[in-house]
């Protein structure tokens, strides 16, 4: 019994443990493939970031615009003055 107990174990170890070995090799290339793409994402993600900046101007743009079409306004119709008493 004890000759078929150690006849397992050599089976098991010849066996399973390349196996295991092979796995984790795997697992392991994989991990090392996860930086770059993390650093790639990050990247990415401050390019956004900066572009996202640029939207803070939207709301004093927005103001600038508003004024601009009054005083064009304004001086629509003074020009529409001008224009009748010539």
């Amino acid at each position: 019994m004890i000759i078929l107990g150690f006849v397992g174990a050599l089976v098991l170890l010849v066996a399973v443990f390349p196996i295991v070995v092979v796995l984790l090799r795997n697992i392991l290339l994989t991990a090392k493939t996860i930086t770059p793409t993390v650093d790639a994402i990050a990247g990415v993600a401050v390019a956004g970031s900066r572009d996202l900046n640029a939207v803070k101007l939207l709301y004093t743009t927005q103001a600038g615009v508003s004024q601009t079409i009054g005083v064009v306004a304004d001086f629509g119709g003074s020009l529409d003055i001008l224009l009748e008493d010539a």
